[in-house]
């Protein structure tokens, strides 16, 4: 049993979202605006963190950490945006092999977006800098939560890496719009990353105390155990959506891809309700 406090879910929502976007990052195949959209969402959150920490359930450690990443978290960003005319190597390849195709079919020079060989890319270590002072923060927010630390440790840390893996996955799949070509290996990763926190997101939900006394009737959710069955129903659906995403991906037409994201839109909701339905029953 814990607190269920909105500046410790905003940051555990947006540290394990930046870890899975320095795994896309470190590929160096997504273009950088894929990083600049995510970088400002989570940014977003995290600052969210550190104001409603302030205002409503000041912790202190957690918000001094949580801010340490928004500043580290802003000279990420702003590096990537001073470093864009390097872009990064998969793209620039791509890009050269298409108007290379392109020109050889046609004798058409096309013209394509230019790109600085010799510039420095952006380093995607910052975004991993970033990540780990955000999970860092989770020590003190389990600390402050109430109940038992280890178990509640266990519970934001394999949270955040479970809803930052298909809440990446999710927007990612979008960004296949803006980088037509782009190769399925980044999304099918993230997607992979879902499915192997699955069963670490459910494992930790049923630790004593946990959804298995609210499937049984020892905590009451005065639904008459209506939201328990609907817990069970949305770690079903989260892990069946998995699995179609996946099956979606084999398929080698473009819309495919467009059909995964949609069945991710799907899976943030249920995943969503896996986790944040399960830890308002088990508040104190």
């Amino acid at each position: 049993m814990s607190d269920l406090q909105a500046a410790t879910f905003l940051l555990q929502w947006a540290a394990g979202g930046w870890v899975f976007l320095w795994v896309t990052t470190r590929r160096r195949q997504v273009g950088l605006g894929y990083g600049w959209l995510m970088r400002g969402i989570f940014l977003a959150m995290a600052a969210g963190a550190v104001v409603a920490g302030l205002r409503y359930q000041d912790n202190g450690a957690r918000e001094v950490l949580t801010a340490a990443m928004v500043v580290v978290g802003l000279v990420a960003l702003g590096l990537s945006i001073h470093r864009r005319g390097a872009g990064v190597a998969g793209q620039r390849d791509q890009v050269e092999r298409r108007s290379q195709r392109i020109a050889d079919m046609t004798g058409i020079d096309r013209d394509e977006q230019r790109f600085d060989k010799t510039a420095a890319e952006f380093p995607p270590v910052l975004d991993l800098v970033t990540a780990v002072i955000g999970m860092a923060a989770l020590v003190p927010a389990a600390d402050g939560a109430g109940g038992s630390f280890w178990l509640i440790l266990a519970r934001l840390v394999v949270g955040a890496l479970f809803l930052g893996a298909v809440s990446d996955a999710m927007m990612l799949g979008h960004w296949y719009l803006v980088q037509p070509g782009l190769a399925r290996s980044p999304l099918l990763e993230l997607v992979r990353w879902t499915a192997i926190t699955w069963p670490f997101e459910l494992l930790v939900m049923l630790l004593p105390t946990g959804m298995w006394s609210v499937i049984n009737g020892t905590i009451d959710d005065s639904y008459n155990g209506l939201l328990g069955w609907f817990w069970i129903a949305c770690v079903v659906t989260t892990i069946g959506l998995v699995a179609v995403t996946r099956a979606a991906l084999r398929e080698r037409q473009y819309a495919a891809v467009m059909a995964a994201t949609g069945l991710l839109y799907l899976a943030i909701l249920t995943a969503f309700g896996m986790d944040l339905v399960a830890r308002a029953l088990l508040t104190v």
